[in-house]
């Protein structure tokens, strides 16, 4: 009997301190996010440049900065907003994808809508949702 209390006195105490370090990453990224999505908002918005030729330049570089980008946009709203249920999560993230393409393509600053794009964003936040879920179960 007394061995059960300990167990679940220590099962109360781990629970409690993935609580803290969870709101302490929460609080973290809770600041990060609205910075980098305004950065990442300017720059998917900012008038596009012809590209330049580089060595580590390919054909599709422009869907894998898509996916990236929207993977740590994923994780990192995941990390502000931990609470946050799937159906609400993927709604934000898509309308945010197809505004910004959308908007590309409805400004005329030499960017166009492209569906690929918004594929890529989709892949890039549902990567960045389970690597938070991961994360989070690690911390659990």
């Amino acid at each position: 009997m007394k061995l059960q209390k300990v167990q679940i006195s220590q099962n109360s105490f781990q629970q409690k301190n993935t609580k803290h370090h969870l709101d302490k990453v929460s609080k973290i990224f809770s600041k990060i996010l609205p910075i980098y999505w305004a950065f990442l908002t300017f720059m998917l918005l900012k008038p596009g440049v012809e590209n330049l030729e580089y060595p580590f330049m390919f054909e599709g570089i422009d869907k894998v900065l898509h996916l990236s980008i929207f993977t740590f946009l994923g994780f990192t709203f995941m990390a502000a907003f931990p609470k946050i249920k799937f159906f609400y999560f993927i709604q934000i993230m898509m309308l945010y994808g197809m505004l910004t393409e959308i908007l590309q393509d409805e400004m005329h600053w030499g960017r166009s809508l492209e569906f690929l794009d918004l594929i890529a964003d989709m892949v890039g936040v549902l990567i960045g949702y389970f690597i938070f879920k991961k994360f989070e179960r690690t911390i659990i």
